[in-house]
């Protein structure tokens, strides 16, 4: 049988469409706000076999961590041994997951009594348990102290619950009302990969989709090689440090990556990257595929499909015992911070190679907060996340854009109504910060201050900032932007700065004040249009101090017109 390219899009199309429905379905069925308002969930469509078919347009960084995982079930629970009804499990980083909070469940798809896909969710709870709300504690020195850990394990047993697991879980994390929501929201999307696939098979059989399948594969892969092979050979490195592991604080670590390309195979070495580390910075294998992937995908083409066709050029080494390779039981729950500077590090490497291409480095950080306690006005735990986006770097051809997610977290910021409608919490201030993206011909994207106060009762934050100490890089002139900064105020007055990573306490009344980091400036700051830079001083973006000295920009301060006889 030969399939008909027009027949082959139209299956591919479906399959995508599938997956985005499933992660439509999931993000409007979701309970928690990291669900539902953060969208740090991913869908996806995979062969029995193991092999990502389709993948909705979501969190990238589960773009090489749903493979293992998927696969690592399957290892235990063979297709040939699955019923229709079944669901299977797992959140173990060490066995193929990621961190504890993101859970996998996969849910066959049989057609005439065989498996022919599966449908597959990864989400991000609120809550796994572990010694702080949230399950992503700072100050985490082992895997234990981070939350319950599900190997690969039955969840439904042809449409029945397995009720000894449900009740371990229930008795395992402080919100559960919240997390099996969040887990039905996922069974959803996997029937509603059952469905739609069913639906395809009764449309065309199954040796024509399977066919069809492995045609997506192969055509990812030649697809990926084509623009692979456009770019120069040769051996390209870049390093880049984080500023602590949450223990050691005054101890930089080190991610180290030589990229060679020959042909259209590109492998990327991570010796020189630093060992792992006591804190909870480390992050598993899958987490630096993803990395890889993502920045493959974003300098490649993407009208190639979305599926595992894509990685086939790529190989990767990572030494055993490094940071992104820890041993078990290192704890790993703050890994998105590492996969940041991973990205940042890859990029880095690839300017000479595509010098119009990469942008300066964004603000190289999604910070995180779980926030948690009990609220007094119903006597009920509570738990919270922030997710906050720095700026974009400044591109070849344009500024980079303000206050975004970038790279391998393409996640939402929480809604203040939604924080304080739910939560004892009240948002003081949100908006730009002022001078926060680096100068620049093009000029980086601003980051944002925020501030938080606790209004009932007090509240337990695990804090993971980052670009404290090293600052977002420039490219070609452009300037770095400045660094990220964080403090509290007490209800004494007292402001007390903490370091990028802290679990602490705020009593009711007191403030946390957050500063995230813009992304670097692109070329000279001199070059920059002296109206560009005027323009940016009357939004608040750049103040008169910055314009001046570096741009070389004079601006009257009483009546803020360009002073063009004083302008460089």
């Amino acid at each position: 049988m030969s399939i008909d390219p027009i027949t082959l899009e139209v299956i591919r199309n479906r399959l995508d469409s599938i997956a985005e429905e499933m992660e439509i379905s999931l993000l409007k069925s979701a309970y928690s706000s990291i669900i539902k308002e953060g969208l740090d969930a991913s869908s996806a469509l995979f062969t029995p076999e193991g092999e990502c078919i389709a993948q909705a347009t979501a969190i990238p960084v589960h773009l090489g961590t749903l493979i293992p995982a998927v696969r690592q079930i399957l290892a235990v629970y063979p297709p040939a041994e699955m019923q229709d009804g079944d669901i299977y499990i797992m959140n173990d980083p060490y066995g193929g997951g990621t961190h504890l909070p993101d859970i996998v469940l996969v849910t066959p798809i049989l057609f005439q009594g065989e498996v022919i896909a599966l449908g597959c969710t990864m989400a991000h709870h609120q809550e796994m348990g572990g010694k702080t709300p949230g399950s992503v504690p700072t100050d985490a020195t082992e895997i234990y102290q981070e939350g319950l850990i599900i190997p690969p394990l039955p969840f439904y047993r042809a449409g029945k619950p397995e009720e000894s697991l449900h009740r371990l879980l229930r008795k395992n994390v402080r919100i559960p009302e919240v997390v099996f929501g969040d887990l039905r929201a996922q069974m959803a999307a996997g029937q509603v990969a059952k469905r739609r696939i069913i639906s395809l098979l009764n449309d065309y059989g199954v040796p024509l989709l399977r066919e069809a399948m492995a045609e997506l594969l192969d055509r990812a892969e030649a697809m990926t090689r084509a623009k692979l092979a456009a770019i120069p050979d040769g051996t390209y490195s870049f390093f880049d440090y984080l500023d602590n592991d949450g223990i050691d604080l005054d101890r930089r670590i080190k991610i180290q990556a030589t990229i060679t390309i020959q042909g259209s195979d590109f492998h990327v070495d991570f010796r020189g990257t630093s060992p792992q580390v006591r804190g909870p910075l480390n992050a598993v294998p899958s987490a630096a595929y993803s990395c890889v992937y993502y920045v493959v995908r974003a300098i490649t083409d993407p009208e190639i499909p979305n599926n595992s066709g894509c990685y086939r050029p790529i190989t990767i080494s990572i030494p055993e015992g490094c940071l992104l390779n820890p041993r078990h039981p290192a704890p790993v729950n703050a890994r998105t911070a590492t996969m940041k500077r991973t990205v940042d590090v890859l990029l880095g490497a690839l300017v000479r190679a595509l010098p119009e291409k990469i942008p300066a480095a964004a603000s190289g950080q999604l910070l995180v907060m779980s926030l948690g306690g009990i609220d007094p006005r119903t006597n009920r735990s509570y738990v919270t996340s922030e997710l906050g986006a720095g700026g974009m770097g400044a591109r070849s051809d344009r500024d980079g854009v303000d206050v975004v997610e970038t790279d391998v977290t393409n996640c939402m910021n929480i809604p203040v109504e939604a924080i304080e409608l739910d939560y004892p919490l009240r948002i003081l201030r949100y908006r730009l910060w002022q001078d926060s993206g680096g100068a620049g011909k093009y000029r980086g994207g601003l980051g944002f201050e925020k501030i938080f106060q606790a209004v009932r009762g007090s509240v337990t934050i695990s804090y993971r900032g980052e670009r404290f100490f090293t600052q977002p890089w420039g490219l070609w002139g452009g300037l770095a932007a400045p660094c990220s900064q964080a403090k509290i105020r007490r209800q004494t007055g007292e402001e007390e700065t903490i370091p990028s990573k802290r679990v602490f306490t705020l009593q009711e009344g007191e403030e946390l004040h957050v500063f995230v980091s813009g992304g670097g400036g692109y070329g000279d700051p001199l070059t920059r249009d002296p109206h560009l830079v005027w323009q940016d001083v009357l939004d608040g973006k750049v103040s008169l101090l910055r314009a001046r000295e570096d741009y070389g920009v004079v601006i009257q301060p009483e009546t803020l017109v360009l002073d063009q006889d004083a302008t460089q």
